[in-house]
């Protein structure tokens, strides 16, 4: 430890080693920035000799105009379009079948493979095994006409 401190360089790339390793591991964004201020002090220190408190202070102006900067000039990008992990908004327009009798208008459906709870559009009675469209989707309930 004494060692970096008398290597304020090696004690910059060491700082942004870890702050790299933070970000890859969490893939915020956030560390990004700083990381790359520590880089830059690690060049500044290397050029002229600056006394630690000196240093803490370029470094954090550093992170600031990088962070501020970088979140400017690089806004996250936020796919179109909906979620493709997203089950339920997939599931419109999709066809099921019936997996079991539907009580009052409400039953289970099967779509995709997987049970889903259901009722059907307008007044209606279905069988079990009937084939269904889902017409929309509403929290974890399915609208379905019979096809």
């Amino acid at each position: 430890m004494e060692w970096l401190l008398l290597h304020p360089f090696a004690l910059w790339l060491v700082v942004c080693a870890i702050l790299l390793t933070f970000e890859v591991s969490t893939d915020s964004g956030w560390l990004l920035w700083p990381a790359g201020s520590a880089a830059l002090t690690a060049a500044l220190v290397w050029g002229w000799p600056l006394d630690i408190y000196l240093q803490l202070v370029v470094f954090a102006l550093l992170t600031i105009v990088t962070t501020l900067g970088g979140r400017r000039l690089f806004p996250r990008v936020q796919a179109e379009g909906d979620d493709i992990n997203d089950t339920r908004a997939r599931l419109a327009g999709s066809e099921g079948v019936t997996a079991g009798d539907f009580a009052s208008g409400n039953g289970r459906v099967l779509v995709d493979g997987k049970d889903w709870a259901a009722e059907v559009e307008g007044d209606g009675v279905l069988a079990p095994g009937t084939r269904v469209a889902v017409v929309r989707v509403g929290g974890a309930r399915l609208t379905v006409r019979p096809l």
